[in-house]
């Protein structure tokens, strides 16, 4: 039997439990400890405080991440909250301090010059300081300031460049739970960057596998960062977004093996999700009329075993391969107005397949 995966929280989730603490300790001089937040689907867990303290007129806490089994690169940040009173009047604020980034583009759910602490978290923090004025007598008004102390340098490994968000991480969460490998950051950081293509009028996007693809797919046609979408294995994530929200081309990247993939209609990549169907790559040999091909193809150890079996004879694999992938897309995107092509690479970063052709007419 394996083990089962546990469960973690977000860093909203995290936020919600310091800013908690730190404001009752601002009314009260008193940090409770454990503190208990009410998340979001009626969960209620109690989180230990990393750190706490008065800066004069401000109270801080910290609580420290603990994402569960997923490999979150957040795992095991402090996530610090301090509160001092606002405005009377101006209900909660929120200030991104060292370690939380800045929004410096648009597309995204917050406002161009807003901390990057997106609006569930806001919310959930707004709301666990409306409860600790009831309680204890306080006015709600005030400043929350969040920071994550080495943010900045954590943020480098995350989208946030991407997407224009600067100087540090964001503060996510919609559940305030962290599903073990359900890679709801990655999605979600897909559409994000769909959304910020499209609030600044981006007409050609491109999802790529891998860094040499996307390196690849780059200088073919001189994209700029902007058009990038970290699509790794979520080809599926990028096409269903896509149909609903439309840019009006879009070039779909990728190694042989997983664009193969695609070509067989999966639409998650993974290799513990999907796998190389190698009798429909025999069927393109046989249908291609290369039948002596299709045996030792269907029998190939590997993808790029059976691509250097169909190049050594002539046969374009690759191309085959990229149009069936195409039909794949354009079978997901629907009567959506977006434009697809499939750039297929070995592991050379060679281009061994590309649909439509250069200089065909596109056409489903």
């Amino acid at each position: 039997m394996g083990q089962t995966l546990r469960y973690g929280w977000t860093t909203g989730a995290c936020a919600t439990a310091a800013t908690t603490a730190a404001y009752t300790a601002l009314l009260t001089s008193e940090f409770p400890d454990p503190v208990e937040v009410r998340l979001p689907k009626g969960k209620q867990p109690a989180f230990a405080l990393a750190s706490e303290g008065h800066t004069g007129e401000a109270a801080y806490a910290g609580v420290v991440k603990d994402a569960g089994d997923d490999p979150d690169v957040t795992h095991g940040a402090l996530i610090v909250a301090t509160v001092r009173h606002g405005t009377p009047g101006s209900g909660v604020g929120f200030v991104a301090g060292p370690g939380v980034g800045t929004v410096t583009r648009p597309g995204l759910p917050l406002d161009v010059g807003e901390p990057a602490i997106n609006p569930v978290p806001r919310r959930l923090m707004s709301e666990a300081v409306e409860r600790v004025a009831a309680e204890l007598g306080g006015s709600g008004d005030v400043i929350v300031e969040i920071s994550i102390p080495h943010g900045e340098e954590m943020a480098r490994h995350t989208w946030n460049p991407r997407l224009g968000i600067v100087d540090g991480l964001s503060v996510l969460g919609t559940t305030g739970v962290v599903v073990p490998y359900s890679c709801s950051a990655w999605i979600d950081s897909i559409r994000r960057g769909i959304d910020v293509a499209r609030a600044l009028d981006v007409r050609h996007v491109a999802g790529s596998t891998g860094s040499t693809s996307e390196q690849v797919v780059t200088e073919l046609y001189g994209l700029d960062e902007t058009a990038l979408l970290d699509m790794g294995d979520f080809a599926g994530a990028v096409l269903k977004y896509l149909r609903k929200h439309p840019v009006p081309r879009l070039s779909i990247a990728g190694g042989f093996a997983k664009m193969s993939k695609l070509a067989a209609g999966f639409l998650d990549l993974h290799s513990q999700r999907s796998q190389v169907n190698f009798g429909l790559l025999a069927s393109i040999a046989r249908d291609a009329g290369y039948e002596h091909l299709a045996e030792p193809m269907g029998n190939a150890n590997t993808a790029v075993h059976a691509l250097d079996i169909a190049t050594a004879e002539g046969l374009d694999l690759g191309g085959f391969v990229a149009e069936q992938a195409r039909r794949t897309a354009l079978d997901v995107l629907g009567d959506a107005p977006v434009d697809v092509d499939i750039v297929v690479i070995d592991r050379s970063g060679t281009i061994v397949g590309r649909a439509p052709e250069p200089g065909a007419t596109s056409s489903p």
